[in-house]
């Protein structure tokens, strides 16, 4: 039998591996760009590791984390990270218009996520697992 606090836990867990899934995501799409178009070897296996892992915390977060929430979640972590780390490493330029609209992404991000734990206390005081 579990109780509410496992189910607080578990979920917990799950949004430590959807942000683990947005790092990895980030890592991915970096090492895509370094890549060249998988003409870079270092760059090309450094995709393919962050690949895997980015899809294995996803999908092991999709276990408990809806799929709509999760994904949206996981691309606006991987789309704002890889805009901003892609300005510090890649040398890609930031312009101040795209920085609103990545502001405006986590904030997005941080509602859905503010969403979730209310909808989940909802839920609990209604009496539904």
């Amino acid at each position: 039998m579990t109780n509410d606090h496992d189910i607080t836990r578990g979920k917990g867990r799950a949004w430590i591996m959807l942000l683990l899934a947005g790092a990895f995501e980030i890592g991915y799409a970096l090492s895509v760009g370094g890549s060249k178009a998988f003409t870079v070897p270092a760059w090309s296996i450094s995709a393919a590791v962050f690949f895997l892992l980015t899809l294995y915390a996803l999908s092991a977060a999709l276990k408990t984390i809806g799929v709509g929430i999760g994904y949206a979640v996981w691309a606006g972590i991987g789309s704002v990270g890889a805009a901003v780390f892609g300005g510090i490493l890649l040398d890609q330029p930031l312009t101040p218009p795209q920085a609103f609209w990545l502001a405006v992404i986590i904030v997005g991000v941080v509602w859905l996520k503010l969403a979730d734990s209310a909808a989940l206390r909802a839920g609990k005081a209604r009496g539904i697992p």
